[in-house]
């Protein structure tokens, strides 16, 4: 089922979410809804805050992107945490479901380690570099209630307050559902 991606202004993008403590049939037919939903939307990366649910969960598929390592790139993280994030920081455009039509540069670590469950719920602990990682890091930070908007400069973030104050009121032109405050 193709669920409405949550836009900026929405309370739960900057909530703190919960840890998922069982493998459910529910939590296996909302991952399939996430991936559905995100294909659907042309993303590469869906956080549960983006479909309205205050979860540790987030899934990625860098599949189509050229150069991304591991090849065939498509996970799910269950309560993943961060250990350590290391290597060059670089600065790559970002987009994100949630802030339609806005792209602006962010600066991360080329890489981290990272501790979660896969969809089965077995334990990883993997490293990952250069775009997965990025896609890691932007979907993570949404599990902690940060928006990439947070992490670019206070310059740019004031001239974009505008177009997010019209993306939160709704009035933004997408081809997907979206779910606006107050409406």
């Amino acid at each position: 089922m193709i669920l409405p991606i949550y836009a900026f202004g929405q309370p739960v993008l900057r909530k703190s979410t919960e840890e998922i403590t069982e493998n459910t049939e529910e939590l296996q037919a909302l991952i399939n809804d996430m991936f559905e939903t995100m294909y659907e939307s042309n993303g590469i990366g869906l956080a549960a805050p983006q479909i309205g649910k205050s979860l540790r969960l987030f899934i990625v598929d860098g599949s189509d992107i050229e150069d991304i390592k591991p090849t065939g790139f498509k996970e799910v993280f269950i309560n993943p945490q961060i250990e350590d994030e290391f290597g060059n920081k670089w600065e790559f455009e970002e987009g994100c479901l949630s802030i339609p039509d806005i792209r602006a540069n962010v600066t991360r670590h080329s890489e981290l380690t990272i501790n979660y469950l896969d969809r089965e719920f077995k334990q990883h602990t993997k490293k990952f570099d250069g775009m997965a990682a990025r896609i890691i890091q932007h979907e993570y930070d949404h599990i902690e209630g940060i928006l990439f908007t947070d992490r670019i400069a206070p310059l740019k973030r004031s001239m974009l307050k505008r177009r997010l104050e019209s993306i939160s009121k709704g009035r933004v032109n997408i081809d997907y559902k979206m779910k606006f405050p107050n409406r």
